[in-house]
C-alpha cells in the first residue's frame, strides 16, 4: 500500500487524509504542535475554553458535502445550531443592528433603514445566490491549473463581475453608509478590500443572509476532532509533536519526511502546513517560489487575539460581536495601502458562552476578540494591551458595559505568534487575499513542479482563504493527485 505522508492537521489536511485513506493509501498525519486541528486549537484553563482560531461557521453545505462524501453526516460528529440572530453589528452607543437568521428579516430591516433598500437587497441576495451556486458547482472545485477552468456559459455571463468590484455592486444602489459596511463585511473573510474584490464574490452575502451563522458546540475544535474521528476510522495514523525538519527528495521525487525526532518513509507527500514555509523544507533549486515572490504577495490580514475569561455574564452583547463604531476604510488603508498599527481599528467581540455553557464554568463568560491588522507588523506584549484596553474602552463606551472589573485573566496572541505556533508566512492570519490577480491560476501551485510527488493544500494556495475553502482545497489537492498517479496522465505543468 502507497504511503502518504501529509504535514499539518488544520482542516485542508484533514479533509486530505480522509479522502486518501478513502482511496486506500495508507495516511500519516504529522502535527508540529502538541494537539489536532491546526489553527483550530483549543486553549483550556481553569475550565475556561477557547477557540483560538476560526469561530465563524459559515456555509453549513459544505461540511455536509464533506461528511457526505464518506456516507456520513455532520450530526455524526458534533452538533450545529442555528444563531439568531446571527450577529450583532455595533455602530455607535446604543446604535446596533442585528442580522436576522430570517431573509425577510434582514429586508425589512433594511428597507426600515433606507426605505427603497428593500428591493434592492433582494435582487443583491438572488444575485449572491445564483454566483454562490455558480461557485460551488463549477468554480472552487477546480486545481487552479488552466484558465479554462474559470470558463463556462453561466461564468461568460457574469464577466462584468469580475471587472467590477464588491464596493461598486454594493453602493450602485444601497447608500446608508452602515447598510454599505453589513453588505461589504463578509469579504473581509476573503480577506480584501472591498475595493479590490471581484464583485462576483457577493457570493459571500448568501453565506450569511441565505444560509445563516451556525455555532458547532464545543466550538471549531469540535469540527476538527469530528474530522479527526473520521480520519482515524479510515485508518489516518496521526502524531502531535512532531515539527518537520526536511523533506528529503532522490531523482525528483520525495522519499522522506524529516521530523525532529523520527524519519518517515512517503511515497507521496502532501503538506497542509504553511506553503511558504513547507517550501523552506526544500533544497533551493526545489521551491516553486523564492523568498521574494512571498513578499510580493498580497496577503489577507494577521490579528491580535485575545481570549479572556469574565467572573460574571456579559449583558447586552451577542455571541457575534461587529464593532463599525470607527471609520472602515481607514481601517482598510491601515490594513494593506500604508501598512501600521491601526489607531482606532474595527474589531470583533464573541461570547460563544452565551450559546454554550459547557466552555465555562456556571455563570462566567468566555471572550475571544479579533482585531485586524496587516501582516510583519511589530509585535509585543505591550501593543497588545494596548489594544485590549481600547477594546474594554469601546465596549464601555458603546453598551454602557464595564467589563475590566470583570476580568479573571486574559491572553494573547499576535503576528509573531503566529510565525511562530503555524510557521505563518508573513504572519498572516488569513491566508493571501482573494484579488483579481491571486485567483485561481493566479494562486500558488498545488503541485510542486520539480519533485513529482509532492503537493500543497490549505490557505495559500486554491481556492483561498477560510474553513469552507480549506475542507474544499483538501478534495481538489486530493482529486488531482487520484488523477495523476492512478490514471498517469502528463502533468498539467
Amino acid at each position: 500500500m502507497n504511503k502518504v505522508v501529509i504535514i499539518g492537521s488544520g482542516f485542508s489536511a484533514l479533509a486530505s487524509a480522509c479522502y486518501m485513506a478513502k482511496a486506500n493509501y495508507s495516511v500519516t498525519v504529522l502535527e508540529k504542535n502538541e494537539q489536532l486541528g491546526g489553527r483550530a486549537s483549543l486553549l483550556e484553563i481553569d475550565g475556561f475554553k477557547f477557540d483560538m482560531g476560526p469561530s465563524w461557521y459559515w456555509m453549513p453545505d459544505i461540511f455536509e458535502k464533506f461528511f457526505d462524501d464518506f456516507g456520513k453526516k455532520v450530526s455524526d460528529y458534533y452538533e450545529l445550531k442555528k444563531l439568531s440572530p446571527g450577529y450583532r453589528v455595533v455602530f455607535g452607543k446604543d446604535d446596533f443592528i442585528d442580522i436576522s437568521d430570517e431573509p425577510e428579516e434582514i429586508i425589512a430591516k433594511f428597507e426600515e433603514i433606507e426605505p427603497g433598500s428593500g428591493k434592492h437587497l433582494r435582487k443583491f441576495m438572488a444575485d449572491s445566490r445564483e454566483n454562490y451556486e455558480i461557485a460551488m458547482k463549477d468554480l472552487v472545485y477546480n486545481p487552479g491549473k488552466s484558465l479554462l477552468e474559470l470558463i463556462n456559459i453561466d461564468t461568460a455571463k457574469r464577466l462584468h463581475l469580475f471587472m467590477q468590484n464588491i464596493s461598486q455592486n454594493v453602493r450602485r444602489n444601497i447608500k446608508n453608509p452602515k447598510l454599505q459596511s453589513i453588505l461589504e463585511f463578509p469579504v473581509l473573510f476573503l480577506g480584501a478590500k472591498p475595493q479590490n474584490t471581484p464583485a462576483f464574490y457577493n457570493f459571500m452575502n448568501h453565506a450569511d443572509f441565505g444560509l445563516g451563522t451556525w455555532y458547532p458546540k464545543g466550538g471549531f475544535n469540535a469540527v476538527a476532532l469530528g474530522m479527526v474521528a473520521l480520519a482515524k476510522e479510515l485508518g489516518v495514523k496521526f502524531y502531535v509533536d512532531q515539527e518537520v525538519t526536511k523533506i528529503e527528495t532522490q531523482d525528483a521525487e520525495a522519499k522522506r519526511v524529516h521530523t525532529k525526532t523520527d524519519v518517515f518513509e512517503a511515497d507521496i507527500v502532501i503538506s497542509g502546513a504553511d506553503y511558504a514555509h513547507t517550501e523552506k523544507l526544500l533544497a533551493p533549486d526545489e521551491k516553486n517560489y523564492s523568498t521574494e515572490y512571498w513578499q510580493k504577495k498580497i496577503f489577507a490580514p494577521s490579528a491580535f487575539l485575545f481570549y479572556v475569561a469574565f467572573d460574571r455574564k456579559v449583558p447586552i452583547l451577542q455571541h457575534h460581536n461587529l464593532f463599525f463604531d470607527t471609520d472602515f476604510e481607514q481601517h482598510a488603508v491601515d490594513i494593506y495601502d500604508e501598512p501600521k498599527l491601526p489607531k482606532k481599528p474595527l474589531f470583533y467581540a464573541n461570547f460563544s458562552s452565551k450559546t454554550d455553557a459547557d466552555l465555562c464554568p456556571e455563570g462566567k463568560e468566555v471572550g475571544f476578540f479579533l482585531v485586524p491588522v496587516a501582516v510583519d507588523l511589530e509585535d509585543n506584549e505591550e501593543i497588545h494591551d494596548h489594544y485590549f484596553e481600547l477594546i474594554m474602552s469601546r465596549i464601555e463606551e458603546n453598551t454602557g458595559v464595564n467589563l475590566r472589573e470583570s476580568v479573571l485573566f486574559k491572553k494573547s496572541f499576535g503576528v509573531q505568534d503566529f510565525k511562530d505556533r503555524y510557521n505563518s508566512c508573513r504572519g498572516n492570519a488569513y491566508g493571501l487575499a482573494n484579488t483579481l490577480l491571486q485567483t485561481s491560476i493566479l494562486r500558488p501551485s498545488i503541485s510542486n513542479k520539480k519533485i513529482k510527488n509532492l503537493y500543497y493544500t490549505g490557505q495559500l494556495t486554491v481556492p483561498g482563504p477560510g474553513v469552507p475553502p480549506a475542507l474544499i482545497s483538501g478534495k481538489v489537492v486530493t482529486d488531482y493527485i487520484l488523477h495523476q498517479h492512478k490514471h498517469k496522465v502528463p502533468s498539467y505543468e
